[in-house]
């Protein structure tokens, strides 16, 4: 009885058996088999993950951290030899004790380069960590059949804080050397500016000078070419202007020939309009002009006569008023002269007795005006002290007592005593 095994792409049917025959190594295919006589196996060529947990080992400077990885690993189905290994190896096993064979070498090697390593070096630079632990691997598995398709790191860590105070301390030397770096960068950005600057502004500057030399050297060309062209074109048209001279000079002169004759003509012409001309005016214009003439010389005299003998009139007119008003001033200053002189001889004979007759018309003004303020004061408050008068009878003898005053005032003002006076013209 033959028996008929079929695999898909993803395993191995390994064939044994029959007098000591090679095993046979069917990928993806089928094979028959011979009972008693042969005997079939399989192996998945499938892609395993394994995660590599590495806890509390001691680095090279002695600080203990874990390390997880994720590696690929599948049974090499492609080469023979690797092939056979595997088979020798794994045959008959189930794929959860090949992932677990996979994963301690994996994990042995991780473990033994992380001991040969710092903290600092794992920690910055995981790729070559990952490298490294791949290329260990890979050459202990691949004598087991097991290639490693890949392997990196996922996480680093540790139970002391370590990796926090180095990342601290990393952060610090990255902020300060990012302000290096950024005020270096600025400097170097602003030297270089100002460098491109003034490549750019010599750049310009020379273009600016070859420009205005290209023009300088144009301009001139164009003048010499402006000089040369206006030079034939002067000859052209000063020749040209010859010829026009002088077939004009030859016309006029034949004009000129046609307008003597005509103007001869009318010369004879004129000469007898002019003398038709001054007879007429002589008769129409001339003699009527000076009749006229003579007619307004003697009007003229005889208003200028006219004017002389008004501005005569008029001035003697004024004369005879400014008389009459110095007259008249002079007779009034006289008359007030006169009346002055004889007031001063009254008060040179009645001098005091006039004086105290004025004192006494002035005196009731005074008077009035001392008690003035009292007319317009709308409230009066009087301090006393108890003794004496109060009241409307002490400021009406208040105002009393300045009256009394007055002769004595006058007295030492004009050295007219008004009591004595007063006292004589009683007696």
């Amino acid at each position: 009885m033959v028996f008929f095994e079929v695999c898909g792409p993803s395993e191995v049917i390994v064939v044994s058996g029959c007098g000591g025959a090679k095993p046979r190594y069917i990928t993806g295919g089928r094979a028959f088999v011979w009972p008693l006589v042969q005997q079939s196996d399989r192996i998945s060529l499938t892609t395993m993950t394994l995660i590599i947990e590495s806890r509390q080992v001691y680095t090279q400077l002695g600080v203990a951290i874990n390390v997880t990885g994720i590696a690929q690993v599948k049974v090499h189905g492609q080469n023979k030899e690797m092939l056979e290994a595997a088979c020798q190896q794994f045959l008959g096993k189930s794929d959860t004790e090949i992932e677990s064979i996979a994963k301690e070498t994996l994990e042995g090697h991780q473990r033994a380069i992380m001991g040969n390593m710092t903290v600092e070096e794992i920690y910055q630079d995981r790729t070559k960590f990952s490298q490294h632990v791949f290329e260990v691997a890979s050459s202990d598995l691949i004598n087991m059949g097991i290639s490693v398709v890949s392997y990196t790191i996922t996480d680093v860590s540790d139970d002391e804080g370590y990796l926090a105070s180095l990342g601290r301390s990393r952060t610090s030397q990255v902020v300060r050397d990012a302000r290096i770096g950024e005020a270096e960068a600025t400097k170097d950005a602003d030297i270089k500016k100002s460098l491109a600057e003034e490549v750019t502004m010599r750049s310009k500057y020379f273009n600016d000078i070859e420009i205005a030399k290209a023009a300088r050297e144009f301009e001139l060309k164009r003048a010499a070419y402006d000089i040369d062209i206006n030079t034939a074109q002067a000859r052209a048209n000063l020749a040209y202007s010859l010829q026009e001279a002088t077939t004009k000079q030859r016309i006029k002169e034949e004009q000129m020939q046609i307008l003597v004759v005509e103007r001869s003509q009318q010369i004879a012409l004129q000469e007898q309009e002019i003398m038709r001309r001054e007879k007429e005016l002589e008769a129409q214009i001339r003699r009527p002009a000076e009749a006229e003439k003579y007619r307004l010389e003697k009007l003229a005299v005889a208003n200028g006569i006219e004017a002389i003998l008004r501005a005569e009139a008029i001035a003697e007119s004024i004369k005879l008023k400014g008389d009459a008003e110095a007259f008249a001033i002079e007779a009034k200053a006289k008359a007030e002269a006169e009346q002055m002189a004889k007031k001063a001889d009254a008060w040179k004979e009645y001098k005091e007795a006039a004086m105290v007759d004025m004192v006494l018309d002035v005196l009731p003004k005074v008077v009035a005006e001392v008690a003035g303020p009292l007319s317009q004061t709308k409230r009066v408050v009087m301090v006393s002290s108890g003794n004496g008068e109060i009241g409307a009878t002490k400021i009406t003898k208040e105002v009393l007592d300045i009256v009394n005053q007055l002769p004595s005032v006058v007295h030492s003002m004009t050295g007219i005593d008004i009591n004595q006076a007063l006292k004589g013209q009683k007696v």
